[in-house]
């Protein structure tokens, strides 16, 4: 692989956290999108990475996860023209339904192994109809449009034309990559690296025992995905349930205004922070984009045969991390992030998001 972390930056991209100096890469993010959660940070984060050419973002694919389709295309379609990257930065639409998990199973699972499942995901929700969509805080989008590709032609497109130079950030669900390799295995020699924000490896997860979020909501687009032979890191829970945002992080944030700082001040991020001083809030998906421009925020990592379980049971969804290779080739070796810089990380994270932004579109 050509390189593996950013590009050239200026004297004030420097003044807390430094990255090396090489080619810059092409990235399509692929996101189950919140307005401010971890993947609208996430978002903001590498739009502002795009500007200082540390990346060329390319696109942003949405597959249903933390809400359903709609409602995330409608919040990223506001989110793009808000940073003022709509016209280079396209809104894809994907999948909306996993591949075989629906909410007619995911009530199965909680009848028959009384599994708690306790993230709000869209299957506790009715799929809304356009008349339900809830506006981000400052509105809907006024000029952005949802481009016309899907999020699977987008992505097979964006790789064929740029063979070897394109890594996908996956921070949702992996159904619009499984229903892409699948469509078309040609594409599998020709992605540069996968970084995930996925999976559970040596810890509980976060929406059954078993199982972290993303891999819960589609095991069957997971192990697909995972099992084709690209270069491909993960960061589980393992390691950003030890890298919380803290009090006085986000106070860093949110002591200056912008549209960031109000949007986090009126979301739950600023319910649980701006008057505990012991708050903890996880900011997942923006680890994985850390690590992607920048390996060496990783402390520990650990190689790892990677599988998903896909047995409809309390398991379902597991990620198994083999320490030795299994009696079988399916099975891809991955980078396990396990361990973070937590200063670095949080001095990275605080700039990307104190940094202007445009509010396009007022």
């Amino acid at each position: 692989m050509r390189r593996r972390n950013g590009t050239a930056v200026s004297l004030a991209f420097l003044v807390t956290w430094v990255l090396p100096v090489l080619a810059q890469e092409k990235v399509i993010l692929d996101t189950d999108f919140n307005t401010i959660g971890d993947d609208g940070q996430t978002l903001i984060m590498a739009a502002q990475l795009d500007a200082s050419g540390v990346i060329d973002l390319m696109g942003v694919t949405v597959v249903t996860g933390n809400n359903w389709l709609a409602q995330e295309t409608a919040d990223a379609l506001r989110a793009v023209e808000r940073l003022g990257i709509a016209e280079k930065v396209g809104v894809y639409a994907g999948a909306n339904l996993p591949l075989v998990h629906d909410p007619r199973s995911f009530e199965a699972e909680r009848l028959m192994f009384g599994i708690g499942e306790d993230w709000a995901t869209a299957f506790h929700r009715p799929q809304p109809t356009e008349a339900d969509l809830v506006p981000p805080p400052d509105g809907f989008a006024r000029t952005a449009q949802q481009r016309s590709d899907t999020a699977v032609d987008f992505i097979v497109n964006s790789v064929k034309a740029n063979p070897g130079e394109v890594t996908i950030l996956a921070i949702g669900p992996l159904t619009n990559i499984a229903l892409a390799i699948r469509e078309h295995p040609e594409i599998v020699p020709l992605i540069d690296r996968i970084v995930y924000m996925a999976g559970a490896v040596d810890v509980r997860g976060n929406t059954t025992p078993a199982a972290e979020m993303n891999i819960w909501i589609d095991p069957e687009a997971a192990r697909i995905v995972m099992r084709s032979d690209i270069e491909q890191a993960m960061i589980p829970l393992d390691v950003t349930e030890i890298t919380p945002l803290s009090q006085p992080d986000y106070m860093r944030i949110v002591a200056q205004d912008g549209p960031v700082q109000r949007l986090l001040r009126d979301s739950w991020v600023g319910q649980v922070l701006e008057n505990n001083a012991d708050g903890k809030v996880s900011v997942y998906d923006t680890l994985a984009l850390a690590y992607l421009v920048d390996g060496n925020f990783a402390t520990v990592t650990e190689k790892r045969f990677v599988d998903v379980d896909v047995a409809f049971g309390p398991g379902y969804g597991r990620t198994h991390g083999y320490w030795r290779a299994q009696p079988t080739d399916l099975l891809q070796e991955v980078t396990i992030v396990k361990e973070f810089d937590n200063d670095r990380f949080f001095d990275f994270y605080v700039d990307l998001l104190t940094r202007p932004v445009p509010v396009a579109g007022n």
